[in-house]
């Protein structure tokens, strides 16, 4: 089984709170004979060298690459396609924080795992708006590290107690502050549709399915959403999705 972020909205009187929870959910199908290719980004290599240990005895992942930086991992890409990166934040010459809008950029299918001591609710916040899959802490166990990697491989994000909170804060603080996100936004029916399709985790496949469209317009419908909601990733606009309450309360 696997777990999503569910996102609950309650009303007293005139002030609104926005829960994250865990929810069960089946994993997507996928191929039992799968082996995830895997990249790590850390200037420590006794981290590096742990972590490629506790992976050794999965079947079902590979460890294909190394890095010391942002930078080092940038020019790995090049030659290497993981489906998995786990990287860190703090490192000499490229950090993650730096490393993670160009990775987006050049290879949006690649999931990134971001790495880090840090359990600061805004920084998680806005690894998430720009592009990460999830978050862990290097203190993680061998277990959450392999269930991250399966997870954000699997169902694009893997969530646990630090990213919803993260994400919780984070909503909070946009509906105290003034928002960045354009406050006019007018969506199309089929927009909105597929909107909530996405922020319920189908595929790009399944939303052409359902709405009856080539799975290249689902693509194109998505970033025209982002540029709409000024936002960045599948995490703002689920942000944006509750903010605007077009994300129904489960």
């Amino acid at each position: 089984m696997g777990y999503i972020a569910g996102i609950f909205q309650f009303a007293s009187k005139n002030n609104y709170f926005l829960f994250f929870i865990l929810i069960s959910k089946s994993m997507k199908n996928h191929d039992n004979n799968t082996v995830i290719k895997v990249a790590i980004a850390d200037d420590h290599a006794l981290f590096r060298a742990g972590v490629k240990t506790s992976l050794s005895s999965r079947r079902d992942v590979q460890m294909v690459a190394e890095a010391e930086n942002g930078m080092q991992l940038l020019n790995l890409l090049k030659h290497i396609k993981p489906d998995v990166i786990l990287l860190d934040i703090q490192m000499p010459v490229m950090d993650g924080l730096t490393a993670l809008p160009e990775i987006k950029k050049l290879y949006p299918d690649v999931k990134v795992i971001m790495l880090s001591f840090l359990n600061d609710h805004s920084v998680i916040s806005k690894m998430m708006e720009i592009g990460a899959n999830s978050y862990l802490t290097k203190e993680s166990g061998a277990e959450m590290i392999y269930d991250a990697i399966k997870g954000v491989y699997e169902q694009d994000f893997y969530f646990n107690e630090l990213t919803n909170k993260a994400l919780l804060s984070g909503l909070r603080t946009k509906r105290t502050n003034e928002s960045s996100m354009p406050q006019d936004v007018q969506l199309t029916e089929k927009e909105i549709t597929i909107l909530k399709l996405m922020c319920d985790e189908k595929s790009t496949k399944e939303i052409a399915d359902i709405v009856d469209l080539s799975p290249r317009t689902v693509e194109a419908i998505r970033d025209k959403l982002k540029t709409k909601t000024g936002t960045k990733s599948m995490a703002g606009l689920v942000m944006y999705a509750v903010k605007a309450g077009i994300v129904e309360q489960h």
